[in-house]
């Protein structure tokens, strides 16, 4: 099984970002990156064909923080019924922040953005990318987030509990077998939502009592299955409680203890009811682009890390965040703050 090599490349690419040094991240990609990849990024990055695509990404964002530095806190790699061979990556960009970024202004302080990163291999080489930043995440610590605030609470997400989210040697795949049933039957039991209501979702059969959801910023993170269902599920099927998968596109694969799922998207819904995030109903189809990972534990699962792209939420539903954020930090007060 590759899940090793796949891995070893993904540490490369990696350690070229950790002190960010773009020739050798160039060279990395050079070398791991189909040329032809398929680079699918999070609302406003969009969507191309070639490393250039991601170079050309970090390579901004390195132009307003240029300390740069990229932290992974979990590795894993595994192969899915649907589609071959994947590696995720979960971390944060974190640096000083001098100059604006998608004209988020800077703060002149350390700043991090979490991101969600998966990678699907096809003999030896990434033939597709899918990429979640936590850009709201960025906007509301230089005080630039336009919308409303989140329920749960907004901070820097931790790393797994047990500090073994890099996962490296052999791939366990008993132990992958086992989280991977566990998260696929919790998945399951979410959908039976729409037929029995919350009860039948069973979570107290897959969720650990202390459980952490670490959701994107917008949502925030939530404790035990009582802040979760307050802070985030309730709100979210009491306003789309039609959702439901969008036919195999998402692909879930396991490592050890923990569980990704990819999906570009892999949600879909009607925005029909109020108490999401503050919007009004719409009665508007939506996609949701979701990138998660699990770490289970006695077989439970014990933290979840979510990141959504709720840029492209509002992005479907008409609203332009980042017109509403110039809006909000207009550009000479900014130089004003900073030069005073």
């Amino acid at each position: 099984m590759p899940h090793r090599s796949n891995r070893d490349a993904l540490m490369d690419f990696s350690k070229a970002q950790y002190d960010y040094d773009p020739a050798a991240l160039a060279t990395v990609c050079e070398r791991i990156l189909a040329a032809d990849v398929v680079v699918n990024l999070c609302h406003p990055l969009g969507t191309a064909t070639g490393a250039a695509h991601y170079l050309n990404a970090v390579a901004d964002l390195a132009a307003a923080m240029p300390d740069l530095e990229r932290r992974d806190f979990i590795r894993v790699a595994g192969d899915t019924a649907e589609d071959g061979d994947w590696v995720g990556l979960a971390g944060y960009f974190t640096g000083v922040m001098v100059a604006p970024w998608l004209d988020i202004p800077p703060t002149g302080h350390q700043v991090a953005m979490r991101y969600h990163e998966f990678f699907r291999f096809e003999g030896g080489q990434v033939v597709e990318i899918q990429a979640i930043w936590d850009i709201p995440e960025l906007m509301m610590q230089c005080a630039a987030w336009p919308m409303a605030p989140s329920l749960g609470r907004t901070w820097q997400a931790p790393g797994p509990a047990t500090q073994d989210g890099l996962q490296s040697g052999p791939r366990d795949a008993a132990r992958a077998s086992s989280a991977a049933g566990l998260v696929s039957n919790m998945l399951s039991g979410l959908l039976d939502f729409a037929e029995g209501g919350a009860g039948a979702m069973g979570l107290e059969r897959y969720w650990h009592p202390k459980m952490n959801w670490y959701g994107p910023a917008g949502i925030g993170t939530n404790r035990g299955i009582a802040g979760f269902r307050h802070w985030h599920q309730i709100p979210f099927l009491k306003a789309m409680p039609d959702r439901r998968g969008t036919g195999g596109k998402g692909a879930l694969f396991a490592d050890g203890d923990y569980v990704g799922i990819t999906g570009w998207p892999n949600m879909q819904m009607t925005l029909s009811g109020d108490g999401w995030m503050g919007i009004a109903p719409a009665n508007q189809p939506l996609t949701m682009r979701s990138l998660d990972f699990w770490r289970c534990e006695h077989g439970l699962i014990r933290e979840n890390w979510v990141l959504v792209d709720l840029l492209d939420v509002y992005r479907q539903l008409g609203v332009d965040v980042f017109e509403r954020m110039r809006e909000l930090t207009p550009v000479p007060l900014n130089r004003g703050c900073l030069a005073g």
